[in-house]
């Protein structure tokens, strides 16, 4: 146990101050970087962080909105689930963005799940009733917050035509473009079961999607990875919809 002034400091303590000396220089998530360091100096205090292991479910459908989530890394797939356990993702939200954004519209019921599907790192979180706050004072937290949630409407607006538009294989693709540009890193864990329930499809249709750009020397999967082994050939096998919901994050939170 290390001392300050003559106090005695655990392990914990000093742990916890290089949490908020980290976060105070640099946090992580995109939307909390943006701000004035002013607003977010004010902000800090009331975050609780919290860790992002595989798996680990941040939101069920049908429980009230407690908290907002800001992820420093990883994937958290934002899920629908049918009446017999089907699930399709219908949004993807690394560290450009936020869990929870139905809190802009004054919180209520939780319509999705958020879960983890690829954990790096952790997140920061907001209770409720902090955000609803920080929101009313309409300054540059409202501000940030609503430019993301246009973002997020937009992408929303073209995972439901590339749903019903897009061959499997383009699909494929752009979400393993969208998990590349969150992670930063030409590897990452996840299965192709796990894929199927995401993009709606049956396990044998993405076999034969992940072979097909397999073949094409685009992606591997080594250890229980997928590799990322060409990444502009893989947009160029990706659907319109990677550039399209890209531009419209650039544009709104550049």
């Amino acid at each position: 146990m290390g001392r300050v002034g003559g106090t005695p400091v655990s392990p914990a303590d000093r742990a916890d101050a290089f949490m908020t000396t980290e976060l105070l220089s640099r946090p992580p998530n995109q939307l909390l970087a943006s701000l004035p360091a002013a607003d977010y100096r004010r902000l800090l205090p009331n975050f609780k962080t919290i860790p992002l292991p595989l798996k680990h479910v941040l939101q069920k459908p049908g429980e009230p909105l407690q908290r907002v989530y800001f992820p420093g890394g990883g994937v958290i797939c934002i899920m629908h689930v049918m009446t017999d356990g089907q699930t399709v993702e219908m949004a993807a939200v690394g560290n450009e963005g936020l869990v929870g954004i139905s809190a802009c519209l004054g919180g209520g019921l939780q319509v999705a799940e958020a879960l983890v599907q690829i954990p790096n790192g952790s997140a920061q979180a907001l209770d409720l009733d902090v955000f609803q706050r920080e929101m009313d004072r309409r300054g540059a937290f409202r501000d940030v917050i609503h430019r993301y949630g246009q973002a997020y409407l937009a992408s929303l607006m073209q995972s439901v035509a590339c749903n019903a538009l897009h061959p499997v294989e383009e699909r494929l693709a752009r979400w393993l473009l969208l998990a590349h540009d969150r992670m930063g890193r030409q590897d990452f864990r996840m299965t192709q079961e796990v894929l199927a329930g995401m993009l709606g499809v049956r396990r044998s249709t993405i076999t034969l999607a992940f072979n097909a750009l397999r073949r094409a020397g685009l992606i591997d999967h080594v250890s229980k990875k997928i590799v990322i082994k060409n990444r502009a050939g893989l947009e160029m096998a990706a659907c319109e919809c990677y550039a399209t919901v890209k531009g419209h994050f650039a544009r709104l939170l550049s």
